[in-house]
This record gives structure tokens, C-alpha cells and sequence, in this order.
């Protein structure tokens, strides 16, 4: 079944000969006197390009270096430099790792093997879990199959061929998968040696193409995602252009190991989880410190740009939900309990309990915009396997906030908004923010006029506020737009946390109506929002962001006081009582141990000042600062220290002058 090349063939239509006329992209054209590969064509403009062709993007759709180009067309070479080319060389040594399993354990099923960030995974059923020396030989014989340079050769086959060919290679979960596809179209494979998988591709032309790759891990993942089905083995892997971009991203994982903040948060003493509630935070007293430090900020700054606070219920009738859309679309994600004969839903988010709230007394124009907020507590059924410490949890915490306004108002609401989004963020020492426009996805509800109007309401905002943005076409709501914030941490990983959408559909859904300056009912436009997203998610992203040495305004203690022998008990607690009532957070070590290992262990728990007091200190009233990273500040009279330490928390978590702070 495997298609041959179709270059150098001639193909007549009404006896007229086809020559297909090629348009690259910066603009000139190549004419052919016959259908022509993609191959043909890279190969035509030189030896070099010819060698480095991993695809082609032929009229916009990325086809394989042997597809035939018969008519007219656009076409641009993909070769290892472009993002294409790093996924295709992805998706091909997915196959390349999955053939060479195959060729070391013969018995090892293939189940699917995509792409994801910087890498990729595929899953297997075998008899005993793999060992990281296995993977050690496998990566080895990856290496040989590269070496042996093989043709990846596309093919087609109808259903029945296909299910027949994998059933008799006694690949059950391929025939699960064919069986399961949509549609009677027939099926694409891709075959490398003995090797052949079902996929869409497009792949690398040969083997041979693969020039830096390593496996980083092994994992257990359940069939099709459902803790119900066999477990299987998943070999996690990572593919780069070239050697020196894979030992920099080992370095970054290296680094990234280092900052786990599942890791530091044990370390630390700031959370857990447990078996008796997966994918929910015990907060310890550190923790629950950044917490409520976090949710102070958040409280003061959205009440001083006029959001009131409120608070709305855990469990909510099963109705609300299928009124508001979210039930048909989230159905399997939400928690339900049954009580009194009625079905109650876990809130899995705030915005049909806010539009409850405004409902309560008819409102007037006068009245808008109306901006609510709540640190509204939800729950959403998160697949184990999916699972990630506090990046992917069942229980969160939302910053989260709903504007009710005219359209007349989106404008503004939108920029005043981007605007808190930029303070907050650069106050937490974030300064590069990436901003994305969601477009209307495919299942939806509303009209394509209401969609239309809201996003071009969303993107006349990015326009205005001159920032640099991305289109991100079908991500939006099923609800409405949204534009996505999202912020580069320190080691250059983009987390996405805040976002604004804008929702016409909801609020008429609800039953929301305002009245307008005319006299007659509307319904209000409501802006959803949030800036941190969800509180456990932003704090993971912090603690891995700084190492866990957070910023002084952040810090669980923000200074520990030290006694060198028990003569200076009494004069370390009064500097304690004395820096406390002045509103810093800070703690006395007075065990009987030496002044080294005290200030060794704070240092570890990464307080970002150690205050020793020996006999000097305590006759002159001073302290001998230290700061976390080592720095001897001095002798400080105790105002001092408290003057350096208000400017240091004035600061947040910003890096530039006085000048730049708020």
C-alpha cells in the first residue's frame, strides 16, 4: 500500500499537459513542465534546501516533502528552522521511538504518540514497566535506525484493510483506535522499515533527519485517560534542530528540577496533598501566609478600582447550570451531590451566582458599570493522571470579577482592566506579558452578529492599548472572546493566568435587564475577568519563578531574629515585638544552637533577612543584618532596618528605581 513517487510522471487533462507554475514565498514563481513533490521543488531551487526540507505548506496546508503539486499553487519549504519543521521532527521521532521499543521488545504495543510542549510521549503496553536502563537501549537503538537512514513512506488504506493488517500484527489498541475514528474516509499510514502507525503526519522524509534527541521519562497513564482502563507505559522525550539547542533545554529541565514547587513546597513547610483529597491544597501556616498576603493585595487594589466584594454559594441547583450552558458543556467535569430530591451542583465557576446578584433590584444605567468580585472557591473533576502539585488541581480559588456594562463601556472597562493586569503582574516581578486574542471556537452559543461584535470590540481594545498580540482562532469561550494574558517566568516558560471576555449571551440567558437611559430594558454586556487566575496555579507559578525566595512583601517571615548565646533572649523578642508592631511579618530563633547552623537553616527556608544580636548589638541597640543572598548589611540601629525593610516590601516585586514603583 505504499504510494510510489508520482514525480516525473505526465499527467493530461483533455489532453492538455499539465505545468504547474510554483509561487514561494517572497514572491517569485518557478514553472514546471510536469506535477512535481514538494522534494522536486526544493530540490529545483538547490542541493542545500533540498537536504534540509522536512515539508511543505502547499496553499496553506502542510503536506509531507512527497506530496505532488499538480496545479497552481503557493508553497514554502519547511525545513528545521521554522516551528512547523521542530514539530514535525517532534511527531517523526515519536515513530522513531516507538519502532525502536518495538525492535528491543518485541511484545510492547503501540497506542498514540503526540506532540507536546517541547517534546513528546507515546504509550505502550508491556508486561513490566521500563526501567531507565531500557530507555538507555532504546534511545541507543533510536540512534541506529537514524543511522540507518529510512525512507518514511505515507500509504492509504481503507478501514477494513486497516483493522485486518493491525489485528493479525496483534495491535489491539490500534484497532480500538481505527474502529473508533469518525467518518468512512480512508486512513493514512505512515511505514519506516518494519514500522507502521496510523497518523495524519505530515513526517520527516527519512530517518536520517533526526540530529539531537533524548528521553527524559517514564510514567504510568491509563488507556484513553479513564482510571477505569488498563494502565499502560508512557516514555516521555524531547527532539531539538540541533545538539546545542537539546543541551540547553536539558540544562533548563536541570534548572527546572532545582525549582519544583512541589518539591520546595515540602522543603519549605508551605503545603501537601494527600490521598483522602486528590487534587486538593493543605495549606500550612507558611503557605497560607503567601495566601493571605497575595489576597490582601488583591482585595485592597480591586476595591480602589471599584470592585465590590462578594461572596456566593457552594452548591448551586443543577437548573442554574443547564440555564446557563455551562451543564451541556462542562456536564463531566462538574461535582454533583443529590439532597432532598434535588441535584446540586459543586460550583466548578462564579459567573451564573454573580448574575444572581445583579438580578436583586432593578438596575438603572446609572448603575453601570457594576463591577463584582469574588475569591470564589470552585471545584472541577481534574482526570488523576492530569494532576499537576498546585499547577492542576480539583479545588482553586479564583481572583475572579464580572462587570456589568453597556457596549458603549466595553471599550474602556477593557483598557482600565489591561492596565490593572500590567500593574499587577510587574508588581510580582513579571515584566514580559504576552497577549492573546481567543476568536469564537466551534460549538458555541449566540449569533455569529453577537460574535462578530464582540470580537471586534476585544480587538479595537488590543489595537488601542499599542501592546503587541496574537490571534488564537476558535480558543475563545463557548460563551464569548476573551483576550489571554500570560507572563514569561525566569527560566522563559509562558503560564497563562488572567483573562477578559466578553459575554452577550449569559446575561439574556439569566434573564440580567437594566434600564437604559431611554427608559427601556436591556441586557447588560458582561465582562468576565481575572488576573491571577487561580490562586493555587499563580503561587506554583512564584515559588518556581523565585526558587522559593520569594520577594520581602511576600515572604512568609520577612526577617528572623538570632541570639548568639541566651544572654540576649530578652533583647531578640523585644526587636521581634518591636518589627511586629510595626506590621512585619517576623520570628525569634533562640534555640541553644550554634549562631552558624541557625543562620544556615533560615537561609535554606529562604527568609530574606537574618537580624543577629550578640553583646554589642544588644548595649548599642542594633542588629547585624544579613540578607538571603549572602549580603552582610551591617550594623543597623533597629529604625533603620525598619526603614530598609518598609522600602524593600514598597517595592513588591519589582527590580527597576523608586521611580518605578506605585
Amino acid at each position: 500500500m505504499i504510494i510510489p513517487s508520482l514525480a516525473g510522471f505526465f499527467v493530461y487533462r483533455a489532453g492538455t499537459k499539465i505545468m504547474p507554475l510554483i509561487t514561494l514565498p517572497d514572491g517569485s514563481t518557478r514553472s514546471f513542465d510536469q506535477p512535481v513533490t514538494v522534494a522536486d521543488v526544493a530540490a529545483d531551487i538547490g542541493a542545500g534546501l533540498a537536504k534540509a526540507a522536512l515539508a511543505g505548506r502547499v496553499d496553506g496546508e502542510l503536506v509531507d516533502t512527497s506530496y505532488r503539486i499538480e496545479n497552481d499553487a503557493e508553497l514554502a519549504i519547511v525545513t528545521d528552522r521554522d516551528e512547523d519543521g521542530l514539530e514535525i521532527i517532534r511527531h517523526s521521532c515519536a515513530h522513531l521511538m516507538a519502532q525502536a521499543v518495538q525492535r528491543l521488545f518485541p511484545e510492547a504495543q503501540v497506542t498514540i504518540g503526540p506532540v507536546i510542549e517541547d517534546g513528546f510521549f507515546y504509550d505502550f503496553a508491556y508486561e513490566r514497566p521500563f526501567t531507565p536502563e531500557d530507555l538507555e537501549k532504546i534511545e541507543k537503538t533510536m540512534q541506529e535506525i537514524v543511522n540507518e537512514n529510512l525512507p518514511v513512506e505515507r500509504s492509504v488504506m481503507d478501514r477494513d484493510e486497516a483493522i485486518a493488517l493491525f489485528d493479525e500484527m496483534g495491535e489491539k489498541y490500534k484497532v480500538d483506535i481505527i474502529r473508533d475514528i469518525p467518518g468512512e474516509e480512508d486512513l493514512s499510514f505512515y511505514k519506516q522499515g518494519e514500522f507502521i502507525d496510523l497518523c495524519r503526519g505530515p513526517h520527516v522524509p527519512d530517518t536520517g533527519k533526526f540530529k539531537a534527541f533524548k528521553l527524559t521519562s517514564v510514567a504510568g497513564a491509563y488507556w484513553r485517560g479513564n482510571s477505569e482502563n488498563e494502565m499502560l507505559q508512557r516514555i516521555y522525550g524531547t527532539a531539538w534542530p540541533n545538539k546545542k539547542d537539546l543541551k540547553l533545554y536539558l540544562k533548563r529541565l536541570e534548572e527546572a528540577e532545582k525549582r519544583d514547587h512541589r518539591k520546595l513546597g515540602k522543603r519549605l513547610s508551605l503545603f501537601h496533598f494527600q490521598e483522602e483529597a486528590p487534587g486538593m491544597v493543605f495549606w500550612h501556616p507558611r503557605g497560607w501566609s503567601i495566601y493571605q498576603t497575595i489576597q490582601q493585595y488583591m482585595q485592597d487594589l480591586q476595591r480602589a478600582n471599584g470592585y465590590q466584594e462578594i461572596r456566593t454559594p457552594q452548591l448551586v441547583d443543577y437548573s442554574l447550570w443547564e440555564r446557563s450552558g455551562h451543564a451541556d458543556k462542562f456536564a463531566d467535569e462538574m461535582f454533583s451531590v443529590e439532597s432532598d430530591s434535588r441535584q446540586y451542583a459543586i460550583k466548578p465557576m462564579n459567573c451564573p451566582c454573580h448574575i444572581q446578584v445583579f438580578n436583586q433590584g432593578l438596575k438603572s444605567y446609572r448603575d453601570l458599570p457594576l463591577r463584582l468580585a469574588e475569591f470564589g472557591s470552585c471545584h472541577r473533576y481534574e482526570p488523576s493522571g492530569s494532576m499537576h502539585g498546585l499547577m492542576r488541581v480539583r479545588s482553586f480559588v479564583q481572583d475572579d470579577g464580572h462587570i456589568f456594562c453597556s457596549e458603549a463601556d466595553i471599550q474602556q472597562e477593557v483598557a482600565d482592566f489591561m492596565a490593572l493586569v500590567f500593574q499587577v503582574y510587574r508588581d510580582f516581578g513579571f515584566d514580559e506579558i504576552i497577549l492573546r486574542l481567543s476568536t469564537r471556537p466551534e460549538k458555541r452559543v449566540g449569533s455569529d452578529e453577537v460574535w462578530d461584535k464582540s470580537e471586534a470590540a476585544l480587538k479595537q481594545a488590543l489595537e488601542n492599548s499599542g501592546h503587541q498580540w496574537e490571534l488564537l482562532p476558535g480558543e475563545g469561550a463557548f460563551y464569548g472572546p476573551k483576550i489571554e494574558f500570560s507572563l514569561k517566568d525566569c527560566m522563559g516558560r509562558v503560564q497563562q493566568c488572567g483573562t477578559i471576555q466578553v459575554d452577550f449571551a449569559m446575561p439574556e440567558r439569566l434573564g440580567a435587564e437594566y434600564v437604559a437611559e431611554s427608559g427601556e430594558r436591556k441586557t447588560p454586556v458582561m465582562l468576565h475577568r481575572a488576573i491571577l487566575g487561580s490562586f493555587e496555579r499563580f503561587i506554583g507559578v512564584l515559588i518556581e519563578h523565585y526558587a522559593g525566595a520569594l520577594p520581602a512583601w511576600l515572604a512568609p517571615e520577612q526577617a528572623v531574629v538570632l541570639n548568639i548565646t541566651d544572654k540576649q533572649a530578652d533583647y531578640c523578642k523585644s526587636v521581634e515585638k518591636m518589627l511586629a508592631a510595626k506590621g512585619f511579618r517576623v520570628i525569634s530563633d533562640l534555640r541553644n544552637e550554634k549562631i552558624g547552623f541557625k543562620i544556615r537553616e533560615h537561609t535554606l527556608q529562604k527568609v530574606p533577612y537574618l537580624l543577629v544580636a550578640g553583646d554589642r548589638e544588644m548595649e548599642e541597640g542594633t542588629v547585624a543584618v544579613r540578607s538571603l543572598d549572602g549580603s552582610d548589611l551591617g550594623s543597623m540601629k533597629l529604625d533603620a532596618f525598619a526603614d530598609h525593610l518598609a522600602q524593600d516590601v514598597a517595592r513588591f516585586g519589582r527590580t527597576g528605581t523608586q521611580e518605578d514603583q506605585h
